[in-house]
């Protein structure tokens, strides 16, 4: 299946890069481009793109509020933020994450690195990429930066549910998780779509949230 892409970018000519490095790959397919956050819904709204690759710093309408309202809206459903800039600083990741970005890449990601990030955000399994800002937003979030969140919200949670998001809060993948708890990756997917489901967490990386907001994860 094609994954279709919208581009929202403020920059011609980085538009013009990632177009060609997304079309280049045979799953992957550009199917609009804007240069603000307004052009990124109306075009949304037309397109039926499965990941908008976002920069932060637009005109008119920043990446962070274009995020919040695709993630507030019900006919965008299932659409992934993916974001994409220059500025990678800790606040502006935080803020993406609590935004509703299911990841975070710099500019100078190389084709492949972005091309896979497209993908892993398309099938909801996103943490945020690269490494490095994994600690950051665990750190901005332990903080408080977001707002308490109940930690009653845990209880709909099993024994085998909360040990997999507080790994998956530490930054492990599918694969390492499966690993440290002796199940399959398969399992492990299916606790993590249950906890997200039951925290009513639209994909992994707001299951990573809540998982800091609610004390089970630590920085």
């Amino acid at each position: 299946m094609t994954i279709r892409v919208l581009l929202a970018d403020d920059q011609p000519l980085i538009r013009a890069g990632f177009h060609v490095l997304i079309d280049a790959a045979p799953d992957l397919e550009v199917v609009g481009e804007a240069a603000n956050g307004h052009e990124a819904l109306t075009l949304l709204r037309t397109t039926r793109a499965d990941v908008v690759v976002m920069d932060i710093r637009m005109p008119e309408l920043d990446g962070l509020e274009t995020t919040r309202r695709i993630t507030a809206d019900e006919h965008l459903a299932g659409v992934k933020v993916l974001v994409v800039t220059t500025f990678e600083i800790d606040e502006y990741v935080a803020e993406a994450v609590r935004a509703g970005a299911s990841g975070f890449l710099g500019k100078g990601v190389d084709p492949a690195e972005l091309q896979a990030a497209i993908r892993t955000v398309a099938l909801g399994e996103a943490l945020l990429s690269p490494k490095a800002t994994r600690a950051l937003i665990g750190r901005f979030l332990a903080q408080g930066t977001t707002g308490p969140v109940a930690p009653e919200r845990l209880d709909l949670l099993t024994q085998r549910e909360r040990e997999v998001v507080a790994l998956a809060a530490g930054g492990l993948s599918n694969d390492d998780i499966a690993a440290q708890l002796f199940v399959s990756p398969f399992t492990v997917k299916t606790h993590v779509n249950r906890a997200m489901t039951k925290l009513h967490a639209r994909d992994r990386a707001q299951l990573v949230v809540v998982a800091y907001q609610t004390g089970l994860a630590r920085s």
